[in-house]
């Protein structure tokens, strides 16, 4: 129970950065399994984040030097990503009236959604906090541990499934010159993002 509550908590309070417009986008303009896949990617990550954490491997954030490094890097990615889906165009004309462009392959997308999770250091700082107070709450016993990080991806994952979904259905109501908006939308806040992380990587926590 605790982990599903921690997994509401994280989709609804903070299920508005990077990976969110991400998510929206995707289902729009390519569909619901698309957007599936996208969040299986970011749920790939976090399960892996949270991994690496649990076996005690955090020292590397612990250096500010390496977290300026993270924070860096993980902040052009982002900008990479916003600037590219602010330059998107978008054809919403029948099917027999346009090339199809081939979707990319689903592994692509689950690619995509881990290497956009991975790109934000406060993702790793967010889990390596929860990491400490949960094995703190259990005493470090592991199966408590998985079972309550295995409560709480599986309802963030049902939330993004939920998102993708909607954004999916949506496309349907939507007009050429709304999703171009959606596009610039994205990618500035995705631009954004970066340049916050950036900024955010040289103060220190």
């Amino acid at each position: 129970m605790e982990g599903t509550a921690l997994g509401l908590s994280l989709a609804f309070l903070f299920g508005f950065g990077p990976a969110f417009f991400a998510l929206v986008q995707t289902g729009i303009h390519r569909g619901f399994w698309p957007a599936a896949f996208l969040a299986f990617g970011i749920m790939l990550n976090d399960a892996a984040i949270i991994s690496v954490m649990v076996l005690g491997a955090t020292k590397a954030l612990e250096d500010f030097e390496n977290y300026k490094i993270i924070g860096m890097l993980g902040g052009l990615l982002l900008i990479i990503i916003g600037l590219v889906n602010y330059k998107r165009s978008t054809d919403l004309k029948p099917e027999s009236s346009r090339v199809v462009k081939q979707t990319p392959h689903k592994v692509v997308f689950v690619a995509k959604g881990f290497l956009l999770n991975l790109a934000n250091p406060f993702v790793w700082i967010f889990w390596l906090g929860i990491v400490v107070g949960i094995t703190a709450r259990f005493a470090a016993n592991a199966e408590n541990v998985f079972i309550f990080f295995s409560g709480t991806l599986a309802v963030v994952f049902l939330t993004d499934l939920l998102k993708s979904f909607m954004a999916a259905r949506m496309k349907t109501y939507l007009s050429g010159k709304f999703l171009i908006v959606v596009n610039k939308i994205a990618g500035i806040a995705l631009v954004g993002f970066g340049i916050f992380l950036i900024i955010r990587s040289f103060i220190v926590l």
